[in-house]
């Protein structure tokens, strides 16, 4: 199952038959096996990486560090929670450190993302302070660089 899902994860567009070939098994075995994975949530979502810059489209994405207090029999969770279901939160991390949720966000301006620390985050009770960061550039995401410009150094070899 961690090769199936290895290399789903690497590039989930790959056919079932195409899988089932570089792990040497049946192609219906596999295409249940992701099937179950999809029904038991193993596998979430399938996601695709655009370069929005590159597509024209401006969007302003910041990492919001956040100090909370935790809350009796729930600790972080509650705030998380509550947190998790704005729109604008793309993830949500609890961390290790100075600070303890790390929430990634997007908007289409600077003020918007702005408007959205000020007025949802950092009014939740239980939130103590609030530091934005904005992504400048972005150039890897999710392991994939996002537009490499150095050119491919190999010799050609012709046969």
């Amino acid at each position: 199952m961690k090769e199936l899902l290895e290399l789903l994860e690497k590039d989930y567009t790959q056919s079932p038959e195409t899988l089932a070939d570089l792990l040497n098994r049946p192609k219906e075995e596999i295409a249940k096996q992701i099937r179950q994975l999809e029904t038991e949530k193993i596998i979430v979502k399938y996601h695709t990486i655009i370069n929005w810059e590159k597509a024209g489209v401006d969007i302003v994405s910041a990492i919001i560090t956040v100090r909370i207090t935790p809350q009796r029999e729930v600790g972080f969770d509650a705030i998380a929670e509550r947190i998790y279901r704005f729109p604008e939160v793309r993830n949500l991390y609890l961390m290790s450190g100075s600070f303890d949720l790390l929430v990634m966000v997007e908007g289409q301006t600077m003020k918007e993302v702005a408007n959205f620390v000020s007025t949802k985050l950092a009014t939740i009770e239980g939130v103590i302070s609030t530091t934005s960061h904005f992504v400048l550039k972005k150039y890897k995401e999710e392991g994939v660089i996002i537009e490499d410009r150095e050119k491919d150094r190999r010799l050609v070899v012709t046969p």
